[in-house]
């Protein structure tokens, strides 16, 4: 592997690739640490110092982890790239429901660009409604425990933060293409691995403390079985990522004068996985939304409300498990027409040996995805509560519980095997090895 990683930068173009990949994460890790004008940094730090145990089990906790941290200290990239997340969700959902939209997906080149215009268009308005919403909670004093965090609040400093937050937002979707056309890799996939990899020394900074402190709260032996459990989720992670169903397909053979077409045997891949990271963020937003309204609402059946959705508690763990199965189910059963898939088929002449062309066909594949989608959607769901119960079984802060299961893992996993594809392809077109000397990495795609 060490030497995969020596051969790419003996590639002119791979390495021109990788360094400006390097050098655009590098300029959004630097914008991290600008902060929003108007803001109090020291008063903000100190309030999430205050909500640390907590601050995964909010909707501002996960901004802040797609974010890299830059929410915790409002810096002008606060909102990360979720407005653009949300926003290509969204474009795809509508998709599978407006015609015009289906018309536009189905025109091939042309029509990914209109889309993907329309997906700027919305990020832009995301952006601007989260931008405000923020600037009018950090201008409420008592949803901070009294402390100031705008030293002049305000319209002007309302406009100011929506003008900052929304530029910084399409800021980064722009490192994002840039990395996507003159890089290597997704460019919005690296840029949000990126920023959970970056928690990385704050974690371990942590995990350090507790080793070696006075009071010393875990034992060298938890952190042996901490290793031992990294290893076993990556290890499983990966191999639920890259499982497929392959359903076999044979083409009949047909004489068009004196050349022969078809004949040929291949199969179509079933992903165990088909919705990945999606369903965690549809039921993470779901389930906190209203855990972190509640909590705002200075109410007594409100706030034990809020207490009951937070992490830990066994409420939140029930409703966030099914939701998570929901969603799987939900986004593939958008994204996988079986109809559509048998009637491709039977146009070309294609068949699955023993099922019949057509309705049977659809019937068939809407039969098998439905179960291997059951084994994945178990699967995410266990590691979307993994961290959870690590932390309140070995009594660990939730930043370094959550490097052991959840969204975080799934997309480093995830991204890293896309980025590393990509990388071994460029080697074996240039008669260099892989990273792996048999077999071939495989992306999520």
């Amino acid at each position: 592997m060490i030497q995969a990683l020596v051969n790419s930068f003996k590639i002119p173009d791979l390495k021109k690739r990788l360094l400006i990949t390097l050098g655009l994460i590098a300029v959004y890790r630097v914008g991290s640490y600008i902060p929003t004008p108007g803001i109090n940094g020291a008063a903000l730090a100190e309030f999430f110092n205050r909500l640390a145990s907590t601050q995964g089990g909010t909707l501002f906790g996960i901004l802040n982890m797609f974010s890299g941290g830059a929410m915790e200290k409002l810096t002008i990239f606060a909102l990360g790239i979720m407005p653009y997340i949300s926003a290509s969700i969204i474009l795809q959902l509508l998709t599978a429901v407006i015609p015009a939209l289906e018309k536009l997906a189905k025109e091939g080149r042309q029509g990914y660009e209109k889309i993907n215009q329309y997906t700027r268009y919305l990020t832009v308005g995301l952006s601007a409604i989260q931008a405000l919403f923020i600037a009018f909670w950090l201008e409420n004093p008592p949803g901070f425990e009294g402390l100031a965090i705008v030293s002049h609040p305000g319209l002007a400093f309302r406009f100011l933060t929506v003008l900052t937050l929304t530029t910084g937002t399409i800021f980064i979707m722009w490192l994002g293409e840039q990395i996507q056309e003159r890089g290597i890799g997704n460019g919005i996939s690296l840029i949000i691995t990126a920023g959970i990899i970056s928690r990385i020394p704050t974690a371990m900074q942590q995990l350090i403390l507790l080793l070696t402190g006075k009071a010393r709260q875990i034992q060298p032996f938890t952190v042996l079985i901490m290793m031992v459990l990294l290893v076993a989720v990556v290890f499983s992670v990966i191999l639920v990522t890259q499982g497929q169903r392959k359903i076999p397909v044979q083409y009949a053979r047909r004489i068009v004068g004196r050349k022969i077409y078809g004949g040929q045997s291949t199969y179509i891949p079933l992903k165990v996985d088909t919705s990945g990271v999606i369903a965690i963020i549809f039921a993470q937003s779901v389930i906190l939304f209203p855990a972190t309204l509640a909590s705002f609402i200075p109410n007594p059946a409100f706030q034990r409300l809020a207490s009951g959705l937070m992490r830990g508690h066994l409420l939140y763990t029930t409703i966030y498990a099914t939701l998570i199965i929901f969603f799987c189910y939900f986004y593939t059963a958008i994204v996988f027409n079986p109809l559509d898939l048998s009637e491709n088929m039977k146009k070309y002449g294609g068949f699955i040996p023993g099922i019949r062309p057509g309705a049977p066909t659809a019937e068939y594949l809407d039969y098998v995805m439905t179960r291997i989608t059951l084994a994945g959607a178990l699967f995410i769901a266990v590691i979307a509560i993994l961290p959870d119960f690590i932390m309140a079984w070995l009594k660990i802060p939730y930043l370094i519980a959550s490097f052991f299961g959840g969204t975080g893992i799934l997309i480093i996993v995830g991204v890293m095997l896309d980025t590393i594809k990509q990388i071994e392809s460029h080697l074996l077109m240039h008669h260099y090895e892989g990273f792996v000397r048999s077999g071939r990495i495989k992306g999520r795609r």
